[in-house]
């Protein structure tokens, strides 16, 4: 057997460099390099190996440096979802505080089953000197390190504490980031000592391997039963989900749909699986939803659940569908998501199983009544988001009116990007998509400081489109900084900042269950009250944005957010346009619930009427819960 003497961080890079899946004939490089943050726990080992990596094949395995580890992890996660999980990059720290940073967008990447690889470093294996600078010392479990904390929200989780144990471990990791039913972070971790240890490693480790994405199809029985059931149906409602997307699966979605006349309503990550003013579009359905959508969820006698989690926000708590008699069919890749709510499991991939039952279903159509009534609901909710879009609200704008802006200067194939506060909402409600890759909203997570390293992630996945980052003054303040690796690597952003003054989303719902927007202003701490009700904070954005090196442009108005857009649009480097917005004025109601539970007792007022309101809800939801358990 042929050998080649390599350290185990050298190993892990040509190994990595020689990844590829797989899908319909085509291949894509599956670990495009990596992000990460060298300290004592990595420079020796990853951080040599990267080095001779590239300076032995400049290109095949870029890294790229990064300001935040959290940060790089949501770029990898981005960048997965924009490639549709057949490419990911891979994410280094050091041990400590640089591994634990990476926790949050491993829990991000796990709950929107988007694969992305971290290696972080870990604690001696032979211990020479313990406790070692940032190891945690547990009083029983001596082998337990601060990277323990990635058991929970990783998919796959492995410690190489042994030269000989890298290749299981490696082998088990492309698995799950290949497998589209279990995708989600994969955590190896590499304990310093060992990466810089050199073995014989056998050759063939570090071949060219491709690894396949098969599109499996239904089983005939339970395809059969879908069919029958669907053919029973009056008032039938396709809910797209993420994994339409993912397994392009949009035109095969959209040929079904005008067959059936089955109108299609979007979750956050299912949104552009058709476009907005296909006939049979709907729009956004649940908390977030348009009153389309959720007009038909509640009287829809079979909902079709296709690549959905059914996520709270897309049930609004399990009180959407509320007719006594409603069925659900769930057609996942997953068997976990395809067995919730007592519904019929359908098991395979996406765009196959949608091929399976457009032939299945040929010559069957729900009523005409009912295909025009899902159009005239959808129109009515498009003349709803034009008037969103031109209030004319003054003297500051109104956040529907700067995302009208932005959809009205962007390109059909651009990219809107956001993740957490008021905008993710507002955005599945009114953003007019136009392309399958053009909405990309990170709600799974809902994770503030997603934004700019996210944008960065989606950029890179697709250099041919502009990116639009749609962040709050919140989320912007949590993780900027990757603004200044956009600089570094010449990334363009247009970052588009809503400046309104504290946590709107969070003081919006505060005043829902009765807390008065209490702790979400961005204010001085009053003398007087001694509350954080005092003056706004003098926050500068424009001038913190410039001081990151990138371009930025302060605006008043929409008219001109509209100029500052165009400016963005031809500058070369990242720009950041701040807007500020009137947080009072609410997008277009959905005219639905989200369950936050109100103090049952209390001293205030507005919280003892809003527990009142509460209750009412609550027993609608009660009501509702047997049709989420029908046998």
């Amino acid at each position: 057997m042929s050998t080649v003497r390599l350290t185990v961080g050298q190993a892990v890079i040509r190994f990595l460099s020689e990844q590829y899946s797989e899908r319909d004939g085509v291949e894509h490089r599956l670990v495009e390099g990596c992000f990460g943050i060298f300290g004592h726990g990595n420079v020796a080992g990853l951080g040599q190996a990267l080095l001779e990596a590239e300076l032995r094949r400049p290109g095949a395995f870029v890294y790229r440096q990064a300001r935040n580890e959290q940060a790089t992890v949501h770029a990898a996660a981005a960048f997965a979802r924009m490639r549709n999980r057949l490419s990911t990059m891979a994410c280094i720290s050091s041990i400590g505080p640089g591994a634990t940073n990476m926790v949050t967008g491993a829990a991000l990447a796990t709950v929107n089953r988007l694969p992305v690889l971290l290696l972080p470093g870990d604690v001696f294996a032979t211990r020479p000197a313990d406790p070692v600078l940032q190891q945690l010392e547990h009083p029983v479990y001596r082998d337990v390190s601060v990277n323990d904390t990635f058991r929970p929200v990783s998919r796959f989780f492995d410690r190489v504490a042994r030269p000989e144990q890298l290749t299981e471990a490696l082998l088990g990791a492309m698995r799950v980031l290949t497998d589209q039913a279990e995708t989600g972070a994969v955590t190896l971790c590499l304990d310093q000592d060992v990466q810089a240890e050199a073995y014989d490693w056998p050759v063939e480790l570090f071949e060219r391997r491709v690894w396949p994405i098969d599109r499996a199809p239904a089983a005939p029985q339970a395809l059969a039963r879908a069919v029958d059931l669907l053919r029973s149906a009056s008032r039938p409602l396709i809910v797209a989900g993420g994994g339409v997307i993912y397994s392009e699966a949009t035109g095969v979605l959209a040929a079904l749909a005008e067959a059936t006349g089955i109108p299609v309503a979007e979750t956050q990550a299912g949104k552009g699986s058709l476009p907005y003013d296909h006939p049979l579009s709907v729009g956004a359905v649940g908390v977030t939803g348009t009153t389309a959508a959720n007009a038909l969820a509640a009287e829809a006698d079979v909902v079709i659940g296709i690549g959905t989690r059914w996520a709270d926000f897309t049930t609004a708590s399990r009180t959407a569908f509320s007719n006594p008699d409603v069925r659900f069919i769930n057609l996942n890749v997953a068997r976990m998501d395809a067995t919730k709510h007592s519904g019929l499991s359908v098991v395979g991939d996406a765009r196959a199983v949608l091929e399976q039952l457009g032939a299945a279903l040929a010559g069957w159509s729900v009523g005409e009544p009912y295909r025009e009534k899902a159009g005239r609901l959808a129109r009515d909710w498009d003349a709803t988001v034009e008037g969103a879009y031109h209030l004319g609200h003054g003297p500051l704008p109104a956040q529907s009116e700067v995302i009208g802006a932005v959809n009205e200067v962007s390109g059909p194939r651009d990219v809107v990007m956001c993740a957490a506060g008021s905008m993710p909402g507002d955005l599945h409600k009114l953003w007019r998509t136009r392309d399958p890759k053009g909405y990309h909203v990170e709600y799974g997570y809902s994770c503030m400081g997603y934004e700019i390293a996210g944008g960065l992630g989606v950029k890179l996945a697709a250099p041919e489109r502009e990116v639009y980052v749609m962040v709050g003054d919140g989320s912007y303040l949590m993780m900027a900084q990757e603004l200044v690796t956009a600089v570094q690597e010449g990334v363009k952003l247009i970052v588009v900042l809503v400046d309104n003054h504290g946590f709107a989303s969070i003081g919006s719902l505060s005043e829902t269950v009765g807390t008065e927007r209490f702790g979400t202003w961005y204010r001085y701490r009053d003398e007087g009250s001694g509350m954080l009700d005092g003056p706004p904070l003098p926050v500068d954005f424009v001038a913190n944005a410039k001081s990151l090196g990138a371009k930025a442009i302060g605006v008043k108005s929409i008219a001109e957010l509209r100029a500052a857009l165009v400016e963005a649009k031809a500058a070369e480097g990242p720009v950041l346009v701040c807007v500020e917005t009137d947080p009072f004025v609410p997008a277009p109601s959905s005219e639905s619930w989200w369950d936050v539970a109100v103090a049952e007792v209390a001293e205030t007022e507005p919280t003892v009427s809003a527990r009142k309101g509460y209750e009412v809800a609550k027993a609608r939801q009660v009501a509702a819960r047997g049709n989420y358990l029908k046998a």
